[in-house]
């Protein structure tokens, strides 16, 4: 079959032309995510980040706090999208006031561990924090990290709490507990597993993992917000399943964290 000199002429046009239209529909459909991001996660996230964004063609900006710092922004009008919590209860609660689309799904579940630079014995972690050789331990606030709240229910449940009051460091978040621990401005500091596993901090300083039987399991789990079921609800929701899938949790079971 011949095609008319005419048409072959203009096939180089054609053709440009169906691309860029293809490409313009590729833009027009790809959104930016704002994701809120509880500050244990924040070391998996590139990874996680990198995963989704190659896969889906959608960008992502995280934004890492404190569960509860990142929860009283949300109630503020904090236009997140989604809600990666470091607890249940949590999202939970923006659930019941109406700020979330949908109930909380937990994408991973965490684990407490005792972290230090410093040269201590962490292996009998009880007799060495109450030893004149800690002086100071940091911990997340409990008032907003779950984290924080879980160091300091094993800490009554190891029959120390009164012995660590005065020694006890708060910081804001996860990661500022990680900054006092790794700058050495305290002894010790209770973080999350997936901190002391992840690439950054793999081999950086001893740490012991808490026995679970001190604390309740650190469930963590997501939500889409409304703001972004009403904005980006496709891309939103893609990213919940997302992180429900094989490859973000193999991501997360390389960086500390068990699965649901």
């Amino acid at each position: 079959m011949r095609f008319p000199t005419a048409l072959l002429a203009c096939l180089p046009a054609l053709i440009l032309a169906v691309a860029a239209a293809v490409l313009a529909t590729g833009v027009a459909r790809a959104d930016t995510l704002s994701v809120a991001v509880a500050a244990n996660v924040q070391y998996a996230f590139a990874e996680l980040q990198g995963a989704f964004e190659k896969t889906s063609g959608h960008q992502v900006r995280p934004i890492f706090a404190s569960s509860g710092k990142l929860v009283t922004q949300i109630t503020l009008g904090a236009p997140f999208d989604v809600f990666l919590s470091a607890d249940t209860a949590y999202p939970a609660a923006l659930q019941q006031a109406g700020f979330s689309d949908g109930a909380p799904v937990v994408y991973a579940r965490g684990a407490l561990v005792l972290w230090s630079l410093k040269q201590i014995d962490l292996h009998d972690w009880r007799r060495t924090l109450a030893s004149a050789q800690v002086r100071r331990i940091a911990l997340p606030n409990p008032d907003t990290a779950p984290y924080g709240r879980q160091a300091l229910r094993a800490i009554t449940a190891a029959g120390l709490a009164a012995r660590l009051q005065p020694k006890l460091v708060f910081a804001e978040s996860v990661s500022q507990a990680n900054q006092y621990v790794h700058s050495q401005a305290v002894d010790a500091g209770f973080t999350a597993r997936s901190v002391v596993q992840s690439q950054a901090m793999r081999g950086v300083g001893t740490w012991v993992e808490i026995g679970a039987d001190l604390y309740q399991p650190i469930a963590q789990a997501m939500v889409v917000t409304t703001h972004g079921a009403r904005l980006h609800r496709a891309a939103a929701q893609q990213f919940r399943d997302f992180m429900l899938s094989p490859p973000a949790r193999a991501i997360l079971a390389r960086n500390g964290y068990f699965a649901p």
